[in-house]
């Protein structure tokens, strides 16, 4: 299974961006597909994800960001709006699946530069 990224960039702040997933190779349905960032020299931080259960966004991004899924497709999206120079970093897509027998994979894309400028 291998997570490709794409829609990253350079945006102005104020604008916005939608970031896309695929995940290839999986013919199974994950348990939850998600994005997180990372700013070198920091630890990676935890946007969003989409379960079975529902959406959960994490507060500092919660009302600017959008999740969205496509199962058949197995994809995820993240739409982010009114970027600032603070969500400049590297974005990474998440996936999980747990097997009939309970054993959990976590799979993890290459990530895709998003910049914002001042």
């Amino acid at each position: 299974v291998r997570l490709v990224e794409s829609g990253g960039g350079s945006v102005q702040s104020g604008g916005s961006l939608r970031l896309s997933c695929v995940a290839n190779g999986a013919f199974f349905k994950f348990n939850s597909m998600g994005w997180y960032r990372q700013v070198p020299g920091k630890q990676r931080e935890f946007i969003a994800i989409t379960t079975t259960a529902g959406t959960t966004f994490a507060d500092s991004l919660k009302g600017r960001v959008t999740i969205s899924r496509d199962h058949a497709k197995n994809t995820v999206n993240l739409q982010m709006n009114n970027l600032k120079p603070e969500d400049t970093a590297v974005y990474y897509c998440n996936a999980d699946w747990i097997d009939h027998e309970g054993r959990e994979y976590v799979y993890w894309g290459q990530g895709t530069q998003v910049t914002v400028s001042s």
